[in-house]
């Protein structure tokens, strides 16, 4: 069967170098709409997006993020812009409302021709003082917490081969 999300879903590979062009902002517009359009626990929309590409931030903010596991590589892999994910802690499931919400920015962008990653470390990295203001300037409040880091882009080289898929990955009762 040919299904477009399936095939989406299927052929979507975390992409670790980008090409410097910014991504036009009609396709970002239509990756955040899409975004917006996760699943949430009750319904509660408990995750925001930030979304940064001003280069100076973004060279700070991955300066930080490899900070956290003392390393001076760039975890941002010279992507162009970032999303950042945030849960509202004052909801119980804002960990898996953000995760969803980082999946369809993965998925919308693959269905587009923009490459994506999923980078971790975005809770520790806002635990800096240097991050903080980034907080502050965005208007997140204390109980807004990073979840994880959407980095997108064009792809720069060949598309990576998917691993194979484990056994017993599905047991049926």
């Amino acid at each position: 069967m040919n299904n477009a999300v399936l095939d989406a879903l299927k052929k979507r590979r975390s992409i670790r170098s980008y090409e410097e062009r910014m991504i036009e902002d009609e396709k970002l517009a239509l990756i955040l709409e899409a975004a917006t359009y996760a699943p949430s626990a009750m319904g509660r929309q408990s995750a925001t997006m930030v979304v940064v590409k001003d280069k100076e931030a973004l060279k700070e903010l991955s300066r930080l993020n490899a900070k956290v596991m003392n390393s001076d590589s760039d975890p941002f892999y010279g992507a162009p812009l970032a999303v950042i994910v945030f849960g509202d802690t004052n909801f119980n499931n804002y960990v898996q409302d953000a995760s969803l919400v980082m999946q369809n920015l993965m998925v919308a962008s693959y269905s587009l021709g923009i490459g994506s990653c999923w980078i971790n470390r975005a809770k520790e990295m806002f635990k800096y003082l240097e991050a903080q203001k980034y907080l502050k300037k965005w208007g997140l409040e204390d109980h807004y917490e990073g979840v994880a880091v959407c980095i997108l882009g064009y792809q720069k080289g060949e598309t990576p081969k998917a691993k194979p898929r484990k056994d017993n990955y599905v047991i049926y009762d």
